[in-house]
């Protein structure tokens, strides 16, 4: 089998692309026409996979949603206009009302506040600690169908116990959504643990580059979708491993209309090409700023899966090809957090993550300062605690910035 970087490289030229082109072309037409109209008919009974409407199907995101399931290993993988949107179709095209679901209470804040919004309509959720497969083993219910958990957590770094989780998952019968966003696919699959559905936001790592919003749900084939009870009769035609995948392509896209545009597809697709080349600079990178940041006397500590005396460091270690390129910092008392930010240079501040330039946010003030003072400690959110997303600047450029930003305190 080729490599990662070659297969998807190769990607479009592979599946026949017209006019002999090397990237799919951008296709604007949000309908398509036949000549026999029984062909209509059976792409819209589902005895074809042509094209039907542009808001549940375009070939420019197809060619994209290819490249994401070989990244994956995965049986069919469907996009979405976010991230976000990926997550929440999972629920809304898979749950009911009187549903229950665990999910890991280290969580991206838009994402608890998203299932915060479910428990309103009906669908119940309980968050644990997911480092932990017991914990969320006693958490599960009789109205349990499915858990959620996050890679590497974003910001404080906690490493999901993604293997025990697996096999729980396996023993009970539940769905296993794993959000792949904060290591992407070329440093971990989660398919490796068990994985019943992977989300990926592709505006992080995938895309790259801070342009382009996406968001993809990939089908590993590893759920028996034939005996969970919330797939309606009509999906249930051909293979059973693409039931879910084509109920979350009809409610998600078809009736709730999330969808990808081509331009952004196109984007995203060229993205991909260099996913391993920026994430072995931008690991490499995160693992020498923290070593910088670790030796410092104006930091109290920093939150990282590479260092040694991080709780998950050896899970880190063995599942995912490098621990990442995010970490965060708490300053030592008496260091002002808003003026360090602010002599900092060549790192932007900025949210977002995945992008090609070094971003600095302060996390309590920011992105989760709607959760709250209360939540944010549940989590252990640190009022002083900054997050670095790294990007793929020079290595001497990065420790300059952060060595001057720290020396003027």
């Amino acid at each position: 089998m080729p490599g990662f970087t070659t297969t998807i490289v190769h990607s479009d030229r592979r599946s026949g692309i017209e006019h002999g082109s090397l990237h799919k072309p951008i296709h604007t037409s949000v309908a398509y026409g036949y000549e026999d109209v029984q062909d209509l008919a059976d792409v819209f009974q589902g005895r074809s996979s042509a094209y039907s409407y542009g808001r549940q199907v375009n070939p420019t995101v197809t060619a994209l949603e290819t490249k994401i399931n070989a990244m994956e290993r995965g049986v069919a993988t469907v996009c979405f206009g976010t991230g976000m949107a990926a997550i929440g179709m999972v629920l809304f095209a898979l749950l009911r009302k009187g549903n229950h679901f665990v999910s890991s209470s280290f969580l991206f804040g838009n994402t608890n506040s998203l299932f915060q919004t479910f428990g309103l309509h009906g669908i119940d959720v309980t968050f644990v600690d997911a480092t932990s497969a017991a914990a969320v083993a006693e958490a599960i219910r009789p109205d349990t169908r499915l858990v959620f958990v996050e890679t590497i957590a974003n910001p404080r770094t906690q490493v999901a116990d993604l293997e025990g989780i697996g096999e729980l998952c396996r023993a009970k019968g539940l769905v296993y959504v794993v959000d792949n966003t904060m290591t992407s696919p070329y440093l971990f699959q989660p398919v490796q643990v068990g994985a019943s559905l992977i989300v990926n936001s592709l505006t992080k790592y995938i895309g790259g580059h801070g342009t382009t919003l996406g968001g993809a749900l990939t089908e590993t084939g590893r759920f028996d979708w034939s005996v969970f009870d919330n797939i309606q009769d009509t999906y249930k035609k051909g293979d059973p491993a693409k039931w879910a995948i084509t109920q979350v392509r009809k409610k998600g896209l078809r009736d709730f209309g999330p969808t990808l545009g081509p331009q952004a597809a196109l984007h995203l697709g060229i993205g991909a090409e260099t996913l391993a080349l920026r994430q072995e600079r931008q690991c490499a990178n995160a693992q020498a700023l923290v070593a910088y940041l670790a030796g410092h006397d104006k930091v109290a500590r920093v939150y990282y899966p590479g260092l040694p005396e991080h709780p998950e460091h050896a899970r880190a270690t063995k599942l995912f090809r490098h621990p990442g390129a995010l970490f965060s910092f708490e300053l030592a008392d008496g260091v002002d957090a808003f003026a360090f930010l602010n002599r900092l240079d060549v790192a932007i501040k900025s949210s977002n993550l995945g992008d090609n330039r070094t971003l600095a946010i302060p996390v309590a003030e920011t992105i989760y300062y709607e959760m709250g003072p209360e939540r944010r400690a549940s989590m252990g959110i640190a009022d002083s605690l900054i997050r670095i997303s790294t990007g793929i600047e020079d290595i001497d450029d990065l420790l300059a910035d952060f060595e001057q930003a720290l020396a003027e305190e």
